[in-house]
């Protein structure tokens, strides 16, 4: 009863070792599933540089070993949506009201509304690339019906200069965008990216108009196969992408890959969109083995976060190495490589021991390294 009296208990080191290390080694099922419901970090070593999996894996407890390889036991996102970059919601989307016409126009030319401009895909921020050092947020700017009107005038009056200065790419944003401000972002430069690529049916090459506050375009065209109900391409198009940690049969160690388009040095999670007609677990074992030849399995879903460049929906993963033997794919990443637990730390927290270059704390890869090293999410 003392256990649970004590509400960091599950940390709790007796001789270098946590309550669940000493629970794994004994193959007490109901203590480790009751830890690890409680948040027990599963990640501290012991002296001898074992985690409570290598222990429950030395002594033969096969079954404590299937329940830690369990991302949560709760059943729950094992990253919380708040700590995921462009996952934040902000406003009240409204979708219901989005076929009613007049509601629309109405809160177009409602005084308090208000806008944020883009330029091509780019939000228009004060100050333009010059607006802070990476670290500082930066100052959407806002307009109301009236400011639109009175500022547009004169960019029709050869001032566009002036006014692309003030957007910023959102690559180069994200430095010190707001993780509130990135939902807004996220959801605003997917649906304008979709309309600038699908201004014309797709089912019949006619032209297509928006309708539903942007949220749908339907085609011009009355005998188009289009209105004749549901269809995917009347509507902001999602593309989901699998991206997942492989980790390797003693849990120790990650496998990770670059592409020849990463920085120098910079090595990430592996990753690739979902075939038609494919489930997120075969898409992980495919694209794995497509890009390194390690065949893994079974597979577990962490967290997700949607990736407006231009509208992904990244689907984080881990999963277990089968095999080892590394066989690149040079079409798919240049090179992959098993790297420690310890080398993916010293990596994070950065300086002269880092062993690569992770990749920015606002993507997915980088909270999957975090969660399986058990270092707190700093978004």
């Amino acid at each position: 009863m003392w256990l649970w009296s004590r509400p960091f208990c599950p940390t709790l080191r007796l001789c270098g070792w946590t309550a669940l290390m000493h629970a794994a080694r004994n193959g007490d099922h109901n203590l480790v599933r009751a830890l690890l419901h409680r948040g027990c970090d599963r990640s501290p070593l012991n002296s001898s540089s074992q985690t409570a999996f290598d222990i429950a894996k030395f002594w033969g407890h096969t079954h404590i070993c299937r329940l830690l390889l369990r991302p949560d036991s709760a059943q729950e996102p094992a990253v919380s949506p708040h700590e995921m970059f462009f996952s934040a919601e902000p406003l009240d989307r409204l979708s219901i009201k989005r076929p009613d016409q007049d509601w629309i126009r109405t809160r177009q030319k409602d005084p308090r509304t208000v806008y944020l401009l883009f330029h091509k895909l780019s939000p228009m921020t004060q100050g333009g690339e010059e607006s802070g050092p990476v670290g500082t947020q930066s100052n959407y700017i806002v307009f109301t019906t009236d400011d639109i009107t009175t500022f547009y005038s004169p960019i029709i009056c050869n001032t566009e200069v002036t006014f692309v200065q003030m957007c910023v790419v959102v690559v180069t944003v994200t430095n010190f965008m707001s993780w509130s401000s990135s939902g807004l972002v996220a959801q605003s430069r997917s649906v304008l990216a979709w309309h600038a690529r699908y201004s014309f049916c797709s089912t019949c090459g006619g032209r297509s108009r928006v309708e539903e506050a942007g949220h749908k375009r339907s085609c011009e065209n009355t005998t188009c196969v289009s209105h004749q109900g549901v269809h995917n391409t009347c509507y902001p198009r999602v593309d989901p992408v699998v991206i997942m940690l492989v980790l390797h049969p003693d849990q120790n160690h990650c496998l990770l890959g670059r592409k020849k388009v990463f920085p120098p040095g910079m090595f990430s999670c592996l990753a690739g969109f979902i075939e038609p007609g494919e489930c997120v677990e075969a898409a992980v074992r495919r694209e794995v083995q497509e890009e390194s030849g390690v065949l893994v399995d079974p597979v577990w879903y962490v967290c997700s976060q949607p990736w407006p460049m231009p509208s992904s929906l990244m689907i984080g993963c881990l999963t277990i190495a089968v095999t080892t033997e590394i066989t690149v794919d040079q079409d798919e990443i240049e090179e992959a490589k098993w790297f420690s637990r310890q080398q993916v730390i010293d990596s994070l927290i950065g300086g002269s021991r880092a062993a690569f270059v992770v990749p920015p704390r606002q993507t997915i890869a980088h909270q999957l390294l975090r969660h399986w090293t058990g270092l707190t999410s700093n978004l």
